[in-house]
């Protein structure tokens, strides 16, 4: 060995960005980036969209759902176009970041909550190579991923919870969040099958409660945990709730349990019900209007400077 080669530093907990991918429109996109190694996993990667222009842009992360078993980073629920919240945000001057993560039969909470938030971390160390402004960041995810968006929005105060894989050092508190249809408490989330005509289309794993896959067995302080009710407090960061009032999967009560904690600890959180919505919001002839008014919320809190006035 040279004595210019550099000592070994053990095995790597990730990898630097690559070079994006220009697109027509001047926006870049950075594929498959790997965020975390989590040893004895599938590296954990994620995709960036920054929008055309110069200067650095306000970041929103994405978090997949798909019943803590299913899903990655480039699947969107069948009711939206694809790429529609990435080309949203991008039309509003937002970068996006969507992130994979592991699925509950492959390790069981935290990991979910662990691996968003190395993803939050990596962004940060990186954001001068991606053309973040990480300053402020948001984080919007449905079902799955709206539960865990919420975790990562309500648990900056829990070192314990914060996780030790990938990057180390940066901050992983969010200043925005939305949850479309996310669970807030698993105690009193109901214990249901799907309804028959549901469940004859689900494979034998999605008859099961998605929760208590992503517990498999864990009670007590796990199951308070990961329930984000039981971290909200003052300091929480604005919250968009938004939930179908016909969701079977996940009931309209969990947002409104949620909506109510913050509002009993003073925290800012706005309750949207989609009158006839049911989950993924089926049914439901508006969801541009409901991505439009997540991608708003996002905009005013991250594009506006500390005075309130938007951002050139």
């Amino acid at each position: 060995m040279s004595a210019e080669a550099p000592e070994w530093a053990g095995p790597a907990r990730f990898l630097p960005p690559h070079e994006p991918i220009v697109r027509a429109d001047g926006s870049r996109h950075f594929a498959g980036l790997t965020y975390a190694v989590a040893f004895g996993y599938r590296p954990l990667q994620l995709d960036v969209w920054v929008p055309a222009g110069a200067g650095p842009a306000p970041l929103v992360v994405w978090v997949h759902g798909g019943a803590f078993m299913m899903g990655d980073r480039r699947i969107l629920p069948e009711t939206l176009r694809p790429g529609q919240v990435f080309e949203a945000l991008l039309a509003a001057g937002l970068a996006v970041a969507t992130i994979d993560y592991r699925h509950a039969l492959e390790a069981p909470f935290p990991a979910q909550l662990h691996d968003a938030k190395a993803a939050v971390r990596y962004l940060r160390a990186h954001a001068g190579e991606l053309g973040l402004a990480t300053e402020r960041i948001g984080i919007w995810g449905e079902s799955a991923g709206g539960h865990i968006a919420a975790l990562v929005g309500l648990t900056a105060h829990r070192p314990d919870l914060e996780g030790t894989h990938g990057v180390v050092g940066p901050s992983s508190a969010v200043d925005v969040v939305v949850d479309w249809y996310g669970l807030a408490d698993l105690e009193t989330m109901p214990r249901q099958a799907p309804p028959p005509h549901i469940a004859a289309l689900l494979p034998e794993e999605l008859h099961t409660p998605p929760e208590e896959h992503l517990l498999r067995g864990l009670t007590g302080q796990a199951r308070a945990d990961a329930s984000p009710v039981t971290h909200v407090t003052a300091d929480a960061p604005p919250f968009l709730l938004q939930h179908g009032t016909a969701d079977w999967l996940v009931p309209p009560t969990q947002s409104e349990q949620l909506a109510a904690a913050m509002a009993a600890a003073g925290a800012a959180a706005e309750l949207v019900p989609v009158e006839g919505a049911g989950h993924i919001w089926l049914g439901h002839d508006d969801v541009d209007g409901i991505v439009d008014r997540s991608v708003r919320y996002l905009a005013d809190h991250l594009l506006a400077d500390k005075t309130g006035a938007h951002r050139a």
